[in-house]
């Protein structure tokens, strides 16, 4: 028998309480698509899938010849499939979760360690950071998206302790007064200064901040249903925010980090301490193979304020600078390159026009394929029957493995890959 090198996978869905529900969801959608005889429930969250070798959402193999494997049991026994450099690189593991995100609700204000602080925190509170592994991630907007993401300028955050009172008292007029002068400031004032405001937001009493947020809440409802333009203190987004989470010290994160809008295709990477926070949209998200999570507002979940404070990047900039790009490549128009500056991984927009023939090119590490529109039928050396490829798909690739398509869709095919390009 040929050796199994390109399979179709089965992956795990997870209801998270901020997804979309039913099939407003993409997730949903695809899930559907991909398999008729899925049932949707209308009422659901359907908020990630999960297509990778996880422990806590492995993918499962959908090929008779090897029944109800994991796509982790079969790295362990293949590690080869991985390419020699990603094997030895990432001691025979898959570097990388690749996942698909409709969110409904904010997610929680966040940042990642690196690898020394995730090793620190791993060794301290296993609990809580199940791994010593870093977190870096991107998020590829499938829908209109936004989120949060990394320190605003800060004649912005000034711009909001001059507009927002409620904002300034729970800042105190020292700390603004520090950060106001910090704007001729060199970089490393303007930073301490930012640590020094942020870190008392974070560190205020509940009970002080909640009357703040209570007292701009009012406000802007007040001065909204008055017709008036609350955009000088972020008004829609704020109530927006504390509709979700009342009382949470999250509502005012708003007014220190960038709020990004990204149009489909469009990306943001998210770095080791780069604060951020998704609030509404769909996407593609691909990330080194980590839980570790400090959380600081917008979440139920353990918030760990000092750590995060302390690990923080304070570095402003604009929004428009958190857009990550896309690089077309000279081989082939077809793929455009997100190419993060991290070795876990790499993700790959294949936009196949009406063309009946396009081959899809090995590369020298394992992958996995996401088919978001259009069908086609694919041959590779390493299958032995024909694939049927069409909206939801999901194939994992060995490493120097290509697969050539037919594709039948008149409006040619959308894809993602994801993969390790050290």
């Amino acid at each position: 028998m040929a050796e199994l090198r390109v399979f179709p996978l089965s992956c795990p869905v997870q209801k998270y309480a901020w997804g979309k529900i039913g099939l407003d969801s993409e997730v949903a959608k695809l899930l559907a698509s991909s398999d008729p005889l899925v049932q949707i429930a209308p009422d659901q969250p359907y908020a990630e899938l999960w297509m990778g070798a996880h422990p806590k959402g492995d993918a499962i193999i959908l090929d008779n010849r090897i029944p109800q494997k994991t796509l982790g049991q079969w790295i362990a026994d293949n590690p080869g499939c991985l390419g020699s450099k990603v094997k030895d690189t990432f001691q025979g593991q898959l570097p990388f979760l690749f996942k698909v995100l409709s969110v409904n609700m904010a997610l929680s204000i966040q940042a990642h360690p690196n690898k020394d602080l995730a090793g620190k925190l791993h060794a301290q509170f296993p609990d809580h950071y199940p791994d010593a592994n870093h977190k870096p991630e991107m998020a590829i907007a499938l829908t209109p998206f936004q989120g949060m993401c990394g320190f605003r300028p800060v004649q912005e955050i000034v711009a909001f302790l001059q507009n927002v009172p409620e904002f300034r008292v729970l800042i105190g007029d020292v700390a603004a007064e520090q950060l106001e002068r910090s704007v001729n400031d060199d970089p490393r004032g303007v930073s301490a200064a930012l640590r020094i405001c942020f870190t008392r937001m974070m560190k205020s009493e509940k009970k002080f901040f909640v009357d703040q947020l209570n007292l701009l809440v009012k406000r802007i409802s007040q001065e909204a249903a008055e017709g008036k333009d609350t955009s000088d203190s972020n008004g829609e987004l704020l109530l927006q925010l504390h509709s979700q989470f009342p009382g949470d010290i999250g509502c005012f994160a708003i007014y220190f980090l960038n709020v990004v809008r990204l149009n489909p295709g469009e990306a943001m990477f998210l770095g080791a301490n780069e604060p951020h926070a998704y609030l509404y949209g769909d996407c593609i998200e691909c990330m080194a193979c980590s839980d570790n999570t400090v959380r600081a507002g917008l979440t139920p979940k353990f918030i760990d304020v000092l750590t995060l404070c302390e690990m923080l990047n304070y570095t402003p900039a604009s929004s428009s600078a958190k857009i990550f790009p896309a690089i077309q490549s000279q081989l082939d128009p077809c793929v455009y390159l997100y190419d993060p500056p991290v070795p876990d991984f790499a993700v790959m927009r294949i936009q196949i026009p009406s063309i009946k023939l396009y081959l899809i090119s090995a590369v020298d590490s394992a992958s996995i394929l996401l088919v978001i529109q259009g069908t086609a039928v694919g041959t590779s050396t390493g299958a032995t029957s024909e694939m049927t490829l069409r909206r939801g798909s999901v194939f994992f690739i060995s490493a120097n493995e290509s697969i050539s398509l037919q594709v039948s869709s008149p409006d040619g095919m959308l894809l993602f890959r994801a993969c390790c390009l050290l």
